[in-house]
Parts: structure tokens; C-alpha cells; sequence
């Protein structure tokens, strides 16, 4: 991959000119002046530099040979090379003899000036690329296609290598140019010193991480990681750490199932959110529950699991019987333990036990009639 554009040339223009004061012109291998102190000669066409081109060498051109070439002056033009091959030309205006001692040195100028744009592209195309694919993993479902992973392959990531998914965003109140560079500031951090992840900008507000799985070399360890997002939110200026909401997904043991592990990072970031807002961190294994649940809601299973705790919800004006049933459910069905930390006699409790179940027509006495209010009651925090 090489390039000299227009704004490379006048570059190169720009720079080496200030090391003599002599005009510069910047040739691409047809000959057309990209470049030039002399801006009204940009476009032309250059006869020294196609002979210089052709013929692979440094052409001179003295005053009394200007009259048989077009679009010249008296000067010296010298090939441009980079990776082995003549990209352009760089023309230096003037009397040959009075200019060859600056001849190589400008040529060197140049060239090291088109390796660096060229390595700086080279790096920023392959950022890029890795962005992309990134994308394209998290949202696409199903085994990795052959084009995925020759993508891949150009890109040095390997793709079956076991990884998490973790997602940064910044609070939506920010303005989007402040979020996108807090982003870049933790995506800096993130990728130095590198730990082998996988950072790209999902969004003005959003970083997601392909994070490797196995921390300690051999297993998933969600405590490791957990303590891994502590050391990073330490890290983080205060300033940027309160503004951050980090969410960790589920661990698939199949690379190919990256994208359940976005799902389920997005979901609980969502859920952690909303029920504990004050938190800066939302684990999967924190909210397993209530993201599994959450498929469920808009489906007819859903409202179906739904309609008893529904009920109590409707006919509870004071809220007394959920405040009983949650009670309830927090001590296993212990009614002593419950009647205690509600501070009322056990048949007082037994009455309120027996009106929810009029109400709900569950039967709480039972596993599926307690998991049934149990489950409606996690779904509906979520609402």
C-alpha cells in the first residue's frame, strides 16, 4: 500500500522548502504537479519528471535545454522511492550546478517524509479495519463465515480464542463531543499497556471491549474480572470515572457465540442501570436472572407469567401484601423469620399469605405458584 496525494505533496512542498530557498515541485508518476511553490503550476504536466520516471534517475535540466521539454524550468528532478518502487518526483528549481549538493538531501527529506504518512495510514486503515470487524462480530449470529475469518487472519486476531464481552458508555447527558473524547481516553488506557483486547467505538457514547477470557491463562473467572474493572475505574481520571457505566457480559465457551456475549453485556447494562443507578459496574452473573427473564417480556409466555403478580399489584392499594410477599420470598418460606422482620403475629402473617393467594390463584404453599409471583415480581422491576 502506497500513496502521493495533493496534500502529501504540498507537505513535502511546505517542509523541504524551508530547508533551501529554492522552489520545490512534487510530481506523482505521471508527471502531474501535485505540489509546488509556485501554485499556478499545480496540475500541469511535467516532461523532466516523466523522463526521470521512465528512465529511473535524476534529470537535470540546464536553461539552455528548457526550450526542448514542456512545462519545465531549469532544475533538477529526482526520482521518489518508496518500498522498491517510483512513486513521483521532486523537482528543485535552479541552476544544476548551483544545486546538486541539496539534491539527495531533499530526495531523502521527502522519502522519509512519504513513509511515515504512508506508516501512519497503514496503522490508521488497519485500526479501522479491526473496528469493523468487531462490529460485524457482535451483531452477527451463527459460525464464523470464511470472509470473517480471512478478515481476520490480515488483521492477526485469532478468532477462536476464548473471549468476554464488556461494554463502556458514557451517560447520555454528556455532549457528544465530550463523550467521544473521554472514550478515547479510555480506550487508551485499555489498549496500554496491551492485553491482548479488542477495542472498538460502537457509538459516540459507547466502547465495546473483546476482552480475553481466561486471565489467570486457564479458566473464566468472573471475581478476576470484576477486580480487573476496579484497577481500570482506579486508573481513570475522577472526573471520567464517575461519568462511566462498565458492563460485563457472559462467558460463552464457543468464540463463535461472541455475539450472545454482547447481548448479554447490553442487557445488563441496561438492567443495572435501572435498578441500581448509583453503580458505575453491572456484572452478568450479578443480573443472570433478570437478563434471561428479559427475552420473555414482550412474548405472550411473558404476560402469561406476569398476570398473577399483576393481580396483587392491582387489588394492593397499600402496597402491604407485596411488602409480605417479598418478605416471604427473602426467607425461603420461613414464617417465623418473616413474621419477625415484619414485626406482626404469625397468623396475622398466615392471613396475608391466604389473601394473596385468593388474589393471584397461586398456590405460594407450592414451588411453581412461589416461582410464578417470584418471576413476575423480577420482570416487573424491570418495567
Amino acid at each position: 500500500m502506497y500513496f502521493l496525494d495533493g496534500s502529501l505533496a504540498r507537505q513535502i512542498v511546505n517542509r523541504t522548502m524551508k530547508i533551501i530557498g529554492h522552489n520545490i515541485n512534487v510530481m506523482n508518476n505521471h508527471g502531474v504537479i501535485l505540489g509546488s511553490g509556485e501554485s499556478h503550476r499545480i496540475g500541469a504536466i511535467h516532461e523532466g519528471a516523466l523522463l526521470a520516471i521512465s528512465q529511473k534517475r535524476t534529470v537535470e535540466i540546464s536553461t539552455h535545454s528548457t526550450g526542448t521539454l514542456q512545462g519545465v524550468k531549469p532544475g533538477i528532478n529526482l526520482p521518489l522511492h518508496y518500498k522498491g518502487k517510483v512513486i513521483g518526483v521532486i523537482g528543485i528549481t535552479g541552476e544544476p550546478e548551483k544545486l546538486r549538493s541539496y539534491g539527495e538531501l531533499l530526495k531523502m527529506t521527502a522519502e522519509i517524509i512519504v513513509e511515515q504518512a504512508n506508516t501512519l495510514e497503514q496503522a490508521q486503515w488497519q485500526y479501522r479495519q479491526k473496528e469493523e470487524l468487531i462490529i460485524e462480530l457482535i451483531k452477527s449470529e451463527g459460525a464464523f463465515t470464511s470472509h470473517q475469518r480471512n478478515w481476520a487472519s490480515q488483521l492477526n486476531i485469532d478468532l477462536d480464542a476464548p473471549r468476554v464481552v464488556a461494554i463502556i458508555q458514557v451517560q447520555a447527558d454528556e455532549e457528544e463531543t465530550t463523550a467521544n473524547s473521554m472514550l478515547k481516553q479510555v480506550m487508551h488506557l485499555l489498549e496500554n499497556p496491551s492485553r491482548g483486547n479488542l477495542v472498538a467505538m460502537a457509538s459516540m457514547t459507547e466502547l465495546v471491549i473483546l476482552k480475553p477470557a481466561f486471565l489467570d491463562g486457564k479458566t473464566w473467572d468472573p471475581n478476576l474480572e470484576s477486580e480487573r474493572i476496579d484497577q481500570l475505574l482506579i486508573r481513570l481520571p475522577k472526573e471520567l470515572n464517575s461519568r462511566l457505566k462498565i458492563s460485563l457480559g457472559h462467558f460463552f465457551s464457543n468464540p463463535e457465540e461472541i455475539n450472545r456475549s454482547y447481548q448479554t453485556a447490553l442487557e445488563t447494562l441496561a438492567i443495572g442501570q435501572q435498578l441500581h443507578p448509583e453503580q458505575s459496574k453491572y456484572l452478568y452473573e450479578d443480573y443472570s436472572l433478570q437478563v434471561l427473564l428479559s427475552a420473555l417480556k414482550d412474548s405472550w409466555r411473558g404476560k402469561e407469567l406476569l398476570c398473577p403478580y399483576q393481580a396483587l399489584l392491582s387489588a394492593d392499594k397499600n402496597g402491604q401484601l407485596v411488602k409480605t410477599l417479598t418478605a416471604y420470598l427473602q426467607h425461603f418460606g420461613d414464617l417465623q423469620q418473616c413474621a419477625n422482620v415484619l414485626f406482626i403475629h404469625r397468623n396475622t402473617l398466615r392471613y396475608r399469605l391466604d389473601k394473596i393467594q385468593q388474589i393471584t390463584g397461586a398456590n405460594i404453599n407450592q414451588l411453581d405458584g412461589l416461582l410464578q409471583l417470584y418471576i413476575g415480581q423480577v420482570m416487573l422491576k424491570q418495567t
